[in-house]
């Protein structure tokens, strides 16, 4: 019924652009492109928090890990990230004590189970992942654990949506936004891309039917001359959000400017340390110095996450660079839109 009623509306060309690794990886991962009719182009966007950790923060990460007594504690799919001048993973194999764990409070543990040693978080990820990590850094504060720290590489979505649409590079007929993400800051955020861009939008859950439902309703949107936020996703996304989450978001950190791998500059894009919480700010305890890097050559994340190519038009993909060997970020994360279709293959319409 919902690929019937794409099918009825998608008369015209027209380019939506996911902006979730989740999302990414369940329209490879249940071949919604084949699916839907080839005047649908699907994108993906700057979605994924490890794709747009810049060189230079992946770098100083692997700086602070050499340092003699210092921990860094890290998400798993971080430990492989490229730098400049190898990764995590090989400053681990070096003699590194780099550790995987699966939320920032087992950081948290493991520092305050070793006061002889500074154990650093890497704070990556969105508006998601920050929450949590605010709280544990409030946490640590109360618990009085001095040893503890965070690198703060966060990113914040709707500035780079601004980004992507004040640059006017890619053609963006509508945005499926992220489900997490909105489940935290709720609708209010996104109104711009509406007002100000007349650009259609629509929260989108991460099962196949939920990509359909906002599928659908940017066409239906987009069919009616209309620009809306709509929530396709109402069952797990507030219109308000989650309170609480922000709350904890603004008592520890501020937004701030921030880069973006392969893409750039984005003013406002990130988060902060407020001054009262800068004793955690790993970046500051260790002010380590990296040279500048440059991108590898050839890779094309950078174009593919802001929708102006696909992974096949990249020289490297599946050759060169693969999930076991991998040239760009987005071969890295399990949100990445170039490992989504190297796992799941390269969509027929684009062979």
């Amino acid at each position: 019924m919902l690929i019937a009623r794409i099918e009825a509306l998608a008369d015209r060309p027209v380019s939506l652009m996911e902006v979730c690794g989740t999302h990414t990886m369940a329209i490879s991962q249940f071949g919604i492109r084949g699916l839907i009719p080839g005047a649908v182009t699907l994108l993906s966007g700057p979605g994924c928090p490890v794709c747009v950790t810049p060189l230079a923060d992946i770098d100083r990460m692997i700086a602070i890990a050499r340092l003699d007594g210092v921990t860094v504690a890290t998400f798993g799919d971080m430990v492989r990230v490229p730098g400049s001048g190898g990764s995590l993973g090989r400053a681990r194999a070096d003699g590194a004590d780099v550790r995987i764990v699966y939320s920032p409070l087992d950081a948290l543990e493991i520092a305050a189970g070793a006061p002889d040693r500074q154990v650093v978080f890497a704070g990556v990820g969105f508006e998601t992942t920050a929450p949590t990590i605010a709280a544990t850094v409030a946490a640590a504060r109360q618990r009085g654990i001095g040893n503890f720290t965070v690198y703060p590489a966060f990113k914040l979505v709707p500035p780079a949506l601004q980004a992507l649409l004040s640059g006017r590079q890619a053609k963006i007929d509508g945005f499926l936004l992220p489900g997490h993400v909105s489940a935290v800051i709720g609708l209010a955020p996104y109104r711009f891309i509406a007002e100000l861009h007349r650009t259609p939008c629509a929260v989108a859950g991460f099962e196949p039917l939920d990509i359909l439902a906002g599928i659908v309703s940017l066409l239906e949107q987009r069919r009616a001359g209309q620009a809306l936020i709509a929530n396709s996703y109402s069952r797990a996304v507030p219109e308000q959000g989650n309170p609480e989450a922000r709350r904890l978001l603004d008592e520890v950190f501020l937004a701030a400017d921030a880069s973006w791998r392969a893409i750039g500059d984005i003013p406002g894009s990130g988060l902060a340390f407020r001054p009262g919480y800068g004793a955690f700010d790993a970046s500051l305890r260790f002010p380590v110095s990296v040279p500048p890097a440059a991108e590898p050559e050839g890779c094309l994340c950078g174009r593919v996450m802001m929708g102006l190519a696909q992974p096949h038009q990249c020289g490297h993909f599946g050759k060169r660079c693969t999930p076991s060997d991998p040239v760009g970020p987005c071969m890295v994360s399990s949100e990445g839109v170039c490992a989504a279709w190297h796992k799941y293959g390269t969509p027929a319409r684009e062979r």
